[in-house]
Protein backbone atom coordinates (compact mmCIF):
# COMPACT_ATOMS: atom_id res chain seq x y z
CA UNK A 1 0.00 0.00 0.00
CA UNK A 2 1.27 3.40 -0.97
CA UNK A 3 0.55 5.55 2.12
CA UNK A 4 0.81 5.47 5.89
CA UNK A 5 -2.07 7.15 7.70
CA UNK A 6 -1.29 8.11 11.31
CA UNK A 7 -3.91 8.77 13.97
CA UNK A 8 -2.34 10.52 16.94
CA UNK A 9 -3.59 11.13 20.48
CA UNK A 10 -2.10 12.75 23.58
CA UNK A 11 -1.38 9.95 26.06
CA UNK A 12 0.93 9.31 28.97
CA UNK A 13 -0.54 6.79 31.42
CA UNK A 14 -1.29 3.07 31.35
CA UNK A 15 -5.01 3.96 31.46
CA UNK A 16 -4.54 6.10 28.34
CA UNK A 17 -2.75 3.19 26.68
CA UNK A 18 -5.54 0.71 27.48
CA UNK A 19 -8.27 3.05 26.19
CA UNK A 20 -6.42 3.77 22.98
CA UNK A 21 -5.58 0.13 22.30
CA UNK A 22 -9.33 -0.56 22.56
CA UNK A 23 -9.92 2.20 19.99
CA UNK A 24 -7.22 0.70 17.74
CA UNK A 25 -8.99 -2.68 17.95
CA UNK A 26 -12.24 -1.04 16.84
CA UNK A 27 -10.37 0.31 13.81
CA UNK A 28 -9.08 -3.17 12.99
CA UNK A 29 -12.62 -4.52 13.09
CA UNK A 30 -14.36 -1.58 11.41
CA UNK A 31 -12.16 -0.52 8.49
CA UNK A 32 -12.60 -2.25 5.15
CA UNK A 33 -10.06 -4.25 3.17
CA UNK A 34 -8.68 -1.15 1.44
CA UNK A 35 -6.59 -0.46 4.55
CA UNK A 36 -4.52 -2.38 7.07
CA UNK A 37 -3.97 -1.33 10.69
CA UNK A 38 -0.25 -1.85 11.15
CA UNK A 39 0.00 -1.31 14.91
CA UNK A 40 0.82 1.51 17.26
CA UNK A 41 3.54 3.18 19.29
CA UNK A 42 3.31 4.84 22.68
CA UNK A 43 5.68 7.24 24.35
CA UNK A 44 6.85 10.84 24.63
CA UNK A 45 3.29 11.87 25.54
CA UNK A 46 1.61 10.48 22.44
CA UNK A 47 -0.07 7.35 21.09
CA UNK A 48 0.05 6.74 17.34
CA UNK A 49 -1.98 4.24 15.33
CA UNK A 50 -0.47 3.39 11.94
CA UNK A 51 -2.64 2.36 9.00
CA UNK A 52 -1.43 1.37 5.53
CA UNK A 53 -3.72 2.42 2.68
CA UNK A 54 -3.81 3.36 -0.97
CA UNK A 55 -6.64 5.82 -0.33
CA UNK A 56 -5.95 7.95 2.77
CA UNK A 57 -9.01 10.22 2.37
CA UNK A 58 -11.35 7.23 2.01
CA UNK A 59 -9.70 5.49 4.98
CA UNK A 60 -10.08 8.65 7.05
CA UNK A 61 -13.80 8.68 6.19
CA UNK A 62 -13.97 5.14 7.60
CA UNK A 63 -12.13 6.28 10.72
CA UNK A 64 -14.64 9.11 11.15
CA UNK A 65 -17.55 6.63 10.97
CA UNK A 66 -15.94 4.53 13.71
CA UNK A 67 -15.34 7.68 15.79
CA UNK A 68 -19.06 8.49 15.55
CA UNK A 69 -20.05 5.12 16.98
CA UNK A 70 -17.14 4.76 19.43
CA UNK A 71 -15.58 8.13 20.21
CA UNK A 72 -11.93 7.94 21.29
CA UNK A 73 -11.21 9.26 24.79
CA UNK A 74 -8.96 12.09 23.56
CA UNK A 75 -8.84 14.55 20.67
CA UNK A 76 -7.13 13.10 17.64
CA UNK A 77 -4.84 14.40 14.94
CA UNK A 78 -4.66 12.64 11.58
CA UNK A 79 -2.16 12.90 8.74
CA UNK A 80 -0.58 10.68 6.10
CA UNK A 81 2.67 10.34 4.19
CA UNK A 82 4.08 8.37 1.29
CA UNK A 83 5.72 5.01 1.84
CA UNK A 84 8.59 4.28 1.99
CA UNK A 85 9.67 7.16 4.21
CA UNK A 86 12.86 9.12 3.92
CA UNK A 87 14.91 10.60 6.77
CA UNK A 88 12.85 13.80 6.53
CA UNK A 89 9.53 11.91 6.62
CA UNK A 90 8.18 14.00 9.53
CA UNK A 91 8.22 16.99 7.20
CA UNK A 92 6.20 15.26 4.50
CA UNK A 93 2.89 14.65 6.28
CA UNK A 94 -0.34 15.82 4.68
CA UNK A 95 -2.69 16.86 7.48
CA UNK A 96 -6.31 15.67 7.38
CA UNK A 97 -7.51 16.55 10.90
CA UNK A 98 -8.04 18.94 12.56
CA UNK A 99 -8.40 21.26 9.62
CA UNK A 100 -6.57 24.12 11.34
CA UNK A 101 -3.52 22.02 12.34
CA UNK A 102 -0.31 23.48 10.92
CA UNK A 103 2.30 20.85 11.87
CA UNK A 104 2.25 17.08 12.38
CA UNK A 105 5.16 14.95 13.64
CA UNK A 106 5.61 11.45 14.95
CA UNK A 107 8.05 11.57 17.84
Amino acid sequence: MKYQLVIQFPASSSEDFDRLVAFEESLMEGLDDSSEVDGHDFGMGEFNVFIFTDEPAKTFEGVQQIVKSQPPPYPMRVAYRDRPYSDGANENFIILWPLNLKEFKVI
